[in-house]
């Protein structure tokens, strides 16, 4: 008999850049198996003097581990988002330990947004949404289609795609925290 090892997951975390806003939003549910064990978790962050913004997925502690490694970054390159971004990833996809976390981040200012993997990854999207976590494809879509057939703001986007992410993931819930820059 295999011992099935049982894993925390569940987010969706939404990037939507509009004009000279962007927000970034992600629902509070973490899961553990078939469990929800924390429904208003706090996946969004505002970093650098709330400067910067990143929002997290995957396993928690090693979401927290790559948050407190991004904002070392930041803090020994100024506040440059696009060289604290490349310097995480190198170390992440290259030291031993960090090699085997299993999370992703999004990060964004005022002008950049970048998707952060394990495997070097440092993506700016092509039409200003990115999405992560176990809802990020309805999210994604979602928010895809609010940018091409309404007004809505940034914020607002973010806020729909969420919900509808939400209501068919079963590792999202609707207690959603958004923050929100503008230039």
């Amino acid at each position: 008999m295999q011992k099935e090892t049982v894993r925390m997951h569940g987010t969706t975390v939404l990037l939507v850049r509009k004009e000279d806003r962007v927000a970034l939003g992600g629902d509070g549910q973490v899961t553990l198996g078939d469990t929800i064990m924390k429904a208003k978790a706090k996946k969004v962050r505002r970093l650098y003097n709330d400067r910067i913004l990143a929002g997290f997925a995957g396993a928690t502690a090693d979401s927290f581990a790559l948050l407190t490694r991004f904002e070392s970054k930041l803090e020994q390159y100024h506040g440059n988002l696009e060289r604290a971004a490349i310097e995480l990833s190198k170390e992440w996809r290259t030291d031993k330990l960090l090699r085997h976390l299993e999370a992703l981040l999004v990060v964004a200012d005022n002008k950049s947004s970048f998707l952060l993997s394990g495997n070097g990854d440092v993506i700016a999207p092509d039409d200003g949404v990115l999405a992560i976590g176990s809802g990020g494809s309805y999210a994604l879509a979602a928010a895809r289609a609010l940018m091409k057939h309404t007004e809505l703001s940034a914020k607002d986007i973010v806020l729909e795609a969420l919900t509808i992410s939400g209501e068919i993931c079963i590792y999202s819930n609707l207690n959603i925290v958004v923050e929100e820059l503008w230039s």
